[in-house]
């Protein structure tokens, strides 16, 4: 055994580089990757908790089978209240996905143009965000404007927790990544902006939009907009390394179970979620899969065609300078695998 793994080492070191760039691997990464796959995906849970994570819930729905649930390590650490599958999380940018076809019906309604520039529907805006002329709506929805990424600016996150804090302040009066069109840099900054166009355009809140036109005709009774909406000690904690802090009081967006998120994301790849002529608009603009990542608060939803599954990872421990998302990766990765295994 001592041999073999000795090889497999070796063999990892051949496919890193130069000797020099070998004193730099991060080894808890090449562990996470080398070990032998586990028969199990509670078994690789396990696992990947064994390299530092808190907690992690894996969602599974693969077609003709009842949906799979499994849990590991903590819901709350300090309590030592173990990891519940039903648990609320935090979503992050896996957010943008109902956004983007919240964007796709309202296209296909004509309420807005892909057409259309920032500074026809922001006039306000034209001399503060670099070529707001020539920004379309479609180069916002797939991270093709060249707008700064307000969360790229580290004033903001030293004020996050100021009272009044606009997130798009920190994006405003610097110059753009690119000209419009010419290249990609993803950008939170969009999706600000293109929740508070719905907003505009619609006369109430896009929530309210994204709950009747997506969240009801689901089903999605655990996915929810604010913290406002929910009971505190329905959301599993998250945790950032090296700080002690529950971040899950922080207000940063949607909320869901992995349930909630995988139904919205099998619908989503069949196309239920839409109506006619919605689908051929959302496929031209944005992806079909996506991860999402604040402070104690990691996630990947995909869809697997080969497989014809959807397999939801949350894991409720960041570490922004370490290796926690590339563990992450590994570890679904793994994951998959299992499940292609089976």
């Amino acid at each position: 055994m001592k041999k073999n793994k000795t090889k497999l080492i070796l063999r990892i070191l051949l496919l890193t580089g130069t000797a020099i760039s070998l004193f730099y691997v991060p080894w808890v990464l090449v562990w996470a990757w080398i070990l032998p796959l586990p028969d199990t995906i509670q078994e690789q849970i396990d696992e990947a908790l064994g390299h530092g994570f808190d907690g992690m819930i894996v969602y599974v729905d693969e077609a003709g089978k009842p949906p799979a649930f499994y849990a590991g390590g903590w819901n709350n650490k300090n309590e030592k209240t173990p990891a519940d599958p039903n648990s609320l999380f935090k979503i992050a940018s896996i957010s943008k996905l109902y956004t983007a076809v919240s964007v796709a019906k309202l296209v296909n309604d004509q309420r807005l143009s892909l057409d259309k520039t920032l500074a026809e529907y922001y006039p306000d805006l034209a001399g503060r965000i670099e070529n707001a002329e020539s920004i379309t709506l479609e180069m916002m929805v797939q991270h093709k404007s060249g707008i700064p990424n307000f969360s790229d600016n580290p004033d903001f996150w030293r004020d996050r927790s100021k009272p009044g804090i606009d997130a798009l302040d920190y994006a405003l009066d610097l110059p753009a990544k690119f000209e419009p069109g010419e290249g990609y840099a993803y950008s939170n900054t969009n999706y600000l902006l293109l929740r508070r166009l719905m907003d505009k355009v619609l006369g109430y809140d896009h929530n309210l939009f994204i709950k009747e036109e997506i969240l009801n005709p689901l089903g999605l009774v655990n996915t929810f907009s604010s913290l406002h909406e929910v009971n505190l000690d329905d959301i599993m904690s998250g945790y950032y390394v090296g700080i002690e802090e529950d971040f899950k009081t922080e207000e940063v967006g949607m909320i869901a179970t992995a349930e909630d998120v995988g139904i919205f994301l099998r619908a989503l790849n069949d196309g239920s979620v839409f109506q006619e002529g919605e689908q051929e608009i959302y496929s031209s603009i944005y992806v079909y899969e996506h991860t999402g990542l604040v402070p104690g608060y990691m996630s990947i939803a995909k869809y697997h065609k080969d497989m014809d599954a959807i397999v939801v990872q949350f894991v409720n421990t960041t570490d922004f300078e370490g290796y926690e998302w590339n563990l992450l990766e590994i570890s679904y990765g793994r994951i998959v695998k299992i499940l292609k295994n089976k």
